[in-house]
């Protein structure tokens, strides 16, 4: 399949297609302003309190008569501008498929190579995000403002977590896991309030980010990739990786010469990190003033300093409150970020909130990339970390769609690994606000590696946003049988297995996306119970009706997106933490018990909030002799301040049942 560069087949329809978007464009931008000037955020509101000679309203007085009279001489250029640009629509491609055209900087693949040394299998981070880049003044419905800034700091944020490098600590002696403070003292704090003694097993691993490589780090640092190589270390073929082992002599102490090596190189690690360029939209825009040493902010020293810290299960056991009391303690080379909690013994993978992106980050999925111009900014920036990129996704017009799309999907899809194959189908049933823009599914097989007998080794990713009013659950239902049929169609006719294709196998199939229904709604319950969810496993998911204790929803009150215990990565996941934060900041499940005001409100409720946004995985379908089983699964606060929505991130570990080389 032809992957599309461009959105017309020629030339002169993509000369005439800029032509007539010149004369349309604006009256749509004086449009959006004006309605944006009559829409305030929480955030401007506060500051218009403050000024007492009403300086903002002054403003709008005088400017808008100066919009509308512009408005209206523009409407006629407007008017010829949508007769050229309808019927267009009709040549133009679903999708732009961009590739890192710095090779300097382009090693996606190099990636493909690392299946093969990594003989026990492989691990991939998948990760999903409703951004709301919407046209500013829609975009102020939702409480956020400034779009096109708003993409660039997202697309920021979003390269800089997951660019950072990890350092690896495991502890190997199943009787003894005490560590003296003087050598990794620096590294975490433990989490308080948990002093239940449980047992768990002994190999505990922790992981923590030590740099920030900057913006010339390329898109997939491959330059700083170590051979994992030898007999013994988990995850081979993960890079950026730095593996410290501590075996169990000495009572788990480690020599003043280790000391020193671990400490000396925690500090010589990091360059001197760029600064964020002087922007005079983001110098207006209270998402991205962040306090010195915030941890989502670029322009943080210390945001090259963060610790990421991850627990993962091993062999034998151990008592688990010994590991919290001896395990390190704040200092001052980084600061706590995220702590792994895992409260069930049952629970077969780690689960956190972190204020980070996940390191290595391999496939990103993201919703309501609506505007045009911000996705060009926020492309730009990913483009800094993923080599692969699929964006401006949808149709406009009547082209295929029963109703007219001002909008396409907002869907884009970036990755690290070459795309093979893509295809984006429309939901025909939109209604309401939803039926303007395309909203559909975006399909993606990606080629992860290479087999010693030269078989490629590939995965399939969907990506899709449902309809989101209220009440249409019979539509959602269509929209996810509809999903179901077109990826079958899609895996179908995008196999491969003749003599001059070598016979592929199928390491993973992954649904990632802004689904607009809970698992805890009464409301939701068709959705609940759908069949998707026999095929298609989700990690946060018991039942119908019932999610894991753990999981927290995903969709935040928009009238607290600017309070000061939120506005930020830090804040955001300390409050997320607490159940008086999640009431305080969640949206909850509506009841007829409850007003729909969530602040400040104590009574009891079901779950931990509306958990609308989705990762699912399943293992049919997939290579027989491989094994498919999470490994991690987070809820990210990166995007604090720039978006309604919490990311999630999920990663699969595929297990080939072969023995290390």
């Amino acid at each position: 399949m032809v992957l599309y560069t461009s959105p017309f087949p020629n030339s002169f329809l993509s000369v005439l297609h800029s032509f007539s978007w010149g004369l349309i464009f604006p009256c749509y931008w004086l449009a959006d302003r004006l309605v944006g000037s009559f829409v305030p955020t929480t955030y401007e509101k506060r500051q218009r309190a403050d000024d007492p000679c009403y300086f903002h309203a002054l403003c709008i007085i005088i400017t808008t008569p100066i919009y509308l009279a512009l408005l209206v001489a523009s409407l006629p250029f407007a008017l010829i501008g949508f007769l050229l640009w309808s019927p267009l629509q009709s040549a133009r491609r679903p999708y732009i498929y961009s590739r890192l055209e710095d090779k300097n900087h382009a090693n996606g693949a190099t990636l493909l190579t690392e299946w093969k040394a990594a003989g026990s299998g492989k691990s991939f981070c998948f990760g999903s995000a409703n951004v709301c880049l919407l046209p500013d003044s829609l975009a102020r419905f939702n409480n956020v403002f400034n779009t096109q800034a708003r993409a660039k700091e997202i697309g920021r944020r979003i390269r800089n977590g997951a660019s950072r490098p990890q350092i690896k600590i495991y502890i190997d002696s199943p009787t003894n896991t005490s560590i003296s403070a003087a050598s990794f003292s620096s590294l975490v704090s433990p989490q308080g309030g948990e002093n239940t003694n449980r047992t768990v097993n002994a190999g505990i691993k922790r992981t923590t980010s030590m740099e920030y490589k900057g913006d010339n780090s390329g898109s997939n640092n491959g330059e700083e990739r170590e051979d994992k190589g030898g007999s013994g270390e988990p995850n081979e073929g993960e890079e950026n990786t730095c593996i410290v082992r501590i075996n169990g002599e000495d009572n788990g102490h480690m020599s003043d010469t280790e000391t020193d090596n671990v400490n000396g190189q925690a500090h010589a690690s990091g360059p001197a990190e760029p600064s964020l360029e002087g922007d005079a939209e983001i110098s207006k825009t209270p998402n991205h003033k962040q306090k010195e040493g915030d941890s989502g902010s670029l322009d943080s020293y210390s945001a090259s300093r963060e610790s990421l810290v991850k627990v993962r299960v091993g062999d034998g056991t151990v008592d688990q409150s010994t590991v919290n009391n001896k395990l390190l303690y704040k200092a001052s080379i980084m600061k706590k970020t995220s702590v792994r909690k895992k409260k069930h013994t049952d629970e077969t993978f780690d689960h956190e909130i972190s204020a980070f992106f996940p390191a290595n980050l391999d496939f990103l999925c993201l919703q309501e990339v609506f505007d045009k111009r911000a996705a060009e900014k926020l492309k730009e920036q990913l483009h800094h970390y993923f080599e692969y990129i699929v964006y401006d996704v949808g149709v406009y017009s009547c082209h295929s769609c029963c109703s007219f799309k001002f909008v396409n999907s907002g869907l884009l899809f970036a990755s690290r690994y070459p795309v093979m194959d893509a295809a984006y189908h429309c939901y025909p049933n939109g209604r309401g606000m939803d039926s303007l823009a395309s909203k559909g599914a975006l399909f993606l097989k990606v080629q992860v590696g290479s087999t010693p007998q030269d078989q490629r080794i590939v995965g399939y990713i969907s990506c899709t946003h449902l309809q989101a009013i209220a009440g249409d659950t019979t539509v959602r239902c269509e929209q996810l049988d509809m999903l179901q049929d077109w990826l079958s169609e899609f895996r179908k006719s995008t196999s491969s297995s003749s003599t001059a294709n070598p016979e592929e196998l199928v390491a993973f199939d992954v649904i990632c996306g802004d689904l607009n229904f809970d698992n805890c709604s009464s409301e939701d319950k068709l959705e609940q119970q759908h069949s998707l969810f026999t095929h298609y496993k989700d990690p946060c998911r018991i039942g119908p009706g019932e999610d894991k204790p753990w999981a927290i929803g995903t969709l935040l009150d928009p009238e607290g997106l600017y309070d000061e215990e939120v506005c930020t990565p830090d804040n955001l996941q300390k409050a997320l933490e607490s159940e008086e934060g999640r009431k305080g900041y969640l949206v909850y499940p509506t009841s007829k018990n409850h007003s729909s005001s969530q602040k400040g409100r104590k009574a009891s409720l079901k779950g931990n909030g509306r958990r609308i946004d989705y990762m699912l995985y399943t293992e049919e379908g997939l290579y027989l002799e491989w094994k498919v089983e999470v490994e991690e699964f987070s809820f990210i606060t990166q995007l604090a301040g720039l978006t309604d929505h919490l990311p999630v991130a999920m990663r699969l570990m595929v297990s080939t049942g072969e023995d290390d080389p």
